[in-house]
């Protein structure tokens, strides 16, 4: 398991794709959960998603986690494609609470709220993750190439662990 989980090349796109994204949730994450940035902090945004979102306070801490720790292992490579997932998850959310405000972001301000272009964009590179790996100057490059040294076998993307 742990060969596909950390397999990956050396592409230096996907490490380009990896860390902007872990950025953007990095910060994200840091406002809701620090109140970083501007941000509610993790009290506020929690009574946020309860009251108008409807989600569960267990499930809007689960949410902030994601975008919080999956932004930071996003941004070293670690973990990669938990990491990828967790955001992934997170966004198909999103898509259903924006939904209702059609595709375009709000960029006027002249609707109730953001539609769902942004989620949709986030999907997209969260799934390159996912299916490709970290990529180069991640940890998970180096730890598969460490276990795979150690057991003669080479970690790619999706291997089995068998050659």
């Amino acid at each position: 398991m742990f060969t596909w989980l950390l397999g990956t090349d050396g592409d230096w796109v996907i490490a380009l794709a990896r860390i902007v994204l872990g950025v953007v949730f990095f910060a994200h994450g840091a406002q809701k959960m620090l109140g970083w940035f501007g941000g509610a902090g993790l009290q506020n945004t929690v009574r946020i998603f309860r009251e108008d979102l409807k989600i569960p306070a267990p499930l809007a801490v689960l949410a902030v986690a994601a975008e919080f720790l999956g932004g930071l292992g996003l941004i070293v490579g670690l973990f990669s494609r938990v990491a990828a997932l967790s955001i992934a998850i997170v966004m198909c959310v999103a898509l259903f609470v924006h939904g209702r405000f059609g595709f375009f972001m709000n960029w006027y301000g002249d609707k109730k709220g953001h539609g769902v272009e942004y989620h949709i964009l986030v999907l997209a590179l969260a799934m390159l993750v996912i299916f490709k790996g970290a990529g180069s100057l991640s940890l998970d490059q180096i730890l598969s190439r460490h276990l795979g040294a150690q057991s003669g076998v080479t970690l790619g993307n999706f291997t089995t662990g068998e050659e």
